[in-house]
C-alpha cells in the first residue's frame, strides 16, 4: 500500500521520548486514518487504537475508558502508543485530552499519542480551546501528481480532472459514479457537517452557492460585487469574506488575496478563487471530459487551478504565502512570498496569452525570480511532480 511522506515524519517523532500529541489534520477524504494505522505498523511500541464513530462513544467518560487501556499497556510494557480517529466528534474533546495528557506528564507515563479527524475546521477550534503548547501538526493535504503517479497510475489530464482524492480513483472509469462520490463523501460532509455544525452560518444556503460558484470560476478573479450579484442575495462582503475562510479552512475554496506591500490594499483587493483540488473544480462546473481537457479556455483554468492547488499545499507545509497581482491589464497569476524571498508564475495552458505582466511586475518589485509554467524550461508536468523549485 502507498505510504504519504508524512508517515514518516509521524513516525520519526513518535519514536522519539515523549514529547508532544502529534496532530495529522486536513481535508476529509485524504487517507488520514489509513496513514495513521500505517504509522503505528512501523512502531515497535505496543499500542492502542480507537475511532470514537459510534454515537454511544461520543463522550468524555468513553474517551477516559480508552485512555485507561493505553495506561494499562503503559503500565506493563514501560511505554504506549495511542491512537484516537475521529475524535473531534466528542464534545469538548480538547479539555479531556488536555486534562488526561497533563496527568501523565505528571506521573512521568510514557504514552505517545497520535489524534486524527475528518473535520479540519473540528480539530483546529479544540485545539485552539484548551491544547496551546502540547502538540505538533502534520498535515494531509491533497494528493500531489507525483503520489497519483505512484499509486494509482495517473496521467497529467488523469490528474486535472479526477484530482487529488485517494478514495475516487478506483471510480474513474465510471464517471457518475465519481460524481457521486464527490458530492456525497466530500463536498455535502464538509459543508453541512464540518462547517454548518461548527460556525453559526445565517446563511446556509449562500455558502453551498459561494461554493459552487466560487469552485466553477477558479482561476479567475470575481469581484465581491459581482459575487453578491451571482448569488442574488442580500449578504454584505464580509459575510462573503467570512464564508470564503470557512470554506478555505476546510480545504475546498480559497480566495486567494492579491499582491501588495501595503497589507490593507491586500485584505480589501477582490479575490482570485482557487479550489484546493481540480476535482471540486469540475463537480461543480458540470462540464464534461472533453470539455474540460480540450477547450482551451476551460482547460487553461483547469490548469492553473492545478498549479494554484498545488502551491497552496505547499504554502501550508512550507510555511509561504500565496497571491495573484493585477495592475491595469498586467496581469500575474501567482506571487508567493516567503521571508525576503518572492516569485512571480505565469501559466501558460494552450490558450493564448502574452506574458507582459511578469516582466511588469519583476520591474516593479526588484529581486523577483520570475517561472512561466508550461513553458520548455519549465513543463507542467515537471512543475506538478515537484521538480522545480519554487524560490531562487
Amino acid at each position: 500500500m502507498f505510504e504519504r511522506d508524512y508517515v514518516k515524519t509521524v513516525v520519526d517523532r513518535l519514536s522519539e521520548s515523549r514529547q508532544f500529541i502529534q496532530i495529522i489534520m486536513g481535508p476529509r477524504q485524504t487517507g488520514k486514518s489509513t496513514s495513521a494505522t500505517q504509522v503505528l505498523s512501523h512502531l515497535k511500541l505496543p499500542s492502542i487504537e480507537y475511532s470514537f464513530d459510534r454515537p454511544r462513544d461520543l463522550n468524555i467518560e468513553k474517551l477516559e475508558e480508552v485512555w485507561g487501556r493505553a495506561r494499562a499497556v503503559e503500565a506493563e510494557h514501560g511505554s504506549a502508543i495511542l491512537l484516537l480517529d475521529e475524535i473531534q466528534n466528542i464534545p469538548q474533546w480538547s479539555s479531556g485530552v488536555k486534562s488526561l495528557w497533563d496527568e501523565d506528564a505528571r506521573l512521568n507515563r510514557d504514552i505517545r499519542v497520535l489524534i486524527t479527524g475528518s473535520s479540519a475546521l473540528m480539530l483546529k477550534s479544540g485545539l485552539a480551546e484548551a491544547l496551546t503548547g502540547r502538540f505538533e501538526i502534520v498535515r494531509s493535504t491533497h494528493w500531489t501528481l507525483w503520489e497519483c503517479v505512484q499509486a494509482f497510475d495517473y496521467t497529467l489530464d488523469d490528474f486535472l480532472y479526477f484530482g487529488g482524492y485517494p478514495g475516487a480513483a478506483p471510480l474513474r472509469s465510471d464517471e457518475t459514479r465519481w460524481y457521486d462520490y464527490m458530492v456525497d463523501s466530500i463536498i455535502d460532509p464538509t459543508l453541512n457537517k464540518d462547517v454548518l455544525e461548527l460556525e453559526p452560518i445565517r446563511k446556509p444556503a449562500l455558502l453551498r452557492a459561494l461554493f459552487e460558484l466560487g469552485a466553477s470560476f477558479s482561476g479567475q478573479e470575481i469581484s465581491y460585487r459581482k459575487i453578491l450579484g451571482q448569488l442574488d442575495d442580500k449578504g454584505n462582503t464580509e459575510t462573503i469574506a467570512h464564508y470564503l475562510d470557512l470554506l478555505s479552512q476546510a480545504g475546498l475554496l480559497t480566495g486567494l488575496k492579491k499582491y501588495s506591500p501595503k497589507v490593507l490594499e491586500a485584505k480589501t483587493s477582490s479575490p482570485r478563487m482557487l479550489v484546493h483540488d481540480t476535482s471540486l473544480m469540475v463537480a461543480a462546473s458540470g462540464e464534461d471530459r472533453s470539455a474540460l481537457l480540450e477547450i482551451p479556455e476551460l482547460r487553461g483554468h483547469l490548469v492553473e487551478s492545478a498549479i494554484g492547488a498545488y502551491l497552496l499545499a505547499r504554502s501550508h507545509k512550507e510555511h509561504f504565502d500565496v497571491f495573484w497581482w493585477r495592475d491595469g491589464s498586467a496581469e500575474v497569476d501567482f506571487v508567493i512570498k516567503k521571508g525576503r524571498k518572492r516569485t512571480a508564475l505565469e501559466v501558460k495552458s494552450g490558450r493564448p496569452k502574452h506574458t507582459k505582466g511578469l516582466g511588469d511586475f519583476v520591474s516593479r518589485f526588484p529581486g523577483t525570480y520570475s517561472l512561466i509554467v508550461g513553458s520548455a524550461e519549465f513543463p507542467i508536468e515537471d512543475f506538478l511532480l515537484g521538480k522545480v523549485p519554487l524560490f531562487q
